[in-house]
């Protein structure tokens, strides 16, 4: 994975790498566009609003496509989705949750390391507002990006080195972060 993030982060091609990274995650690929964005603002800091904006993109028309999966292509394509990932009993208990508040249950998943993918689908599948879900999705994918964007703006130059040096350490503790936030969701929800 670092290979492959510190290749694209360097190319001529970082730009779409980013965005097409940034689609699948939000519908099927279990890799967020996070840790290509901080590779990129690494050497492009300056254009920190620009690449948050191309992954703010990417991942919301990724989404859009994850509630199309739910709301007409669920028995064929999103089930496979949903039952790879495990997230079958989510499934069911998020039905509850976009009862209780759809704007909060999209956004906390929009804004935190909770699978994204199973948000946009059960969206579509229990047919939850359309206009909501792309607010609720652009106000919380937009404030992750932008701060991460933000904050390599700012820093980025303190911990560029660190970011190289210690690359599998901070990918394994967010991959942890992420394994643990999705228990946590398996099990709340």
């Amino acid at each position: 994975m670092k290979s492959w993030i510190l290749r694209y982060a360097n190319s001529r091609h970082a730009t779409r790498a980013l965005f097409a990274l940034s689609f699948a995650e939000s519908s099927f690929f279990p890799i967020p566009p996070d840790f290509l964005l901080v590779a990129i603002l690494v050497t492009r800091r300056r254009y920190w609003w620009y690449y948050a904006f191309i992954t703010l993109l990417g991942s919301l028309l990724g989404g859009v496509v994850g509630y199309v999966i739910g709301f007409l292509f669920f028995s064929s394509v999103g089930k496979i989705i949903v039952d790879f990932y495990g997230l079958n009993e989510v499934m069911q208990n998020l039905a509850f949750k976009y009862e209780a508040n759809v704007f909060w249950t999209v956004f906390i998943a929009a804004f935190t390391p909770i699978p994204y993918k199973i948000i946009t689908i059960s969206a579509g599948f229990f047919n939850i507002s359309l206009f909501y879900f792309i607010i609720a999705s652009l106000v919380g994918r937009g404030g992750r990006f932008f701060i991460i964007a933000f904050i390599m703006k700012i820093f980025g130059k303190k911990v560029s080195s660190s970011i190289y040096r210690y690359f599998n350490l901070f990918s394994f503790i967010f991959v942890a972060l992420v394994i643990a936030v999705f228990f946590i969701f398996k099990f709340l929800f």
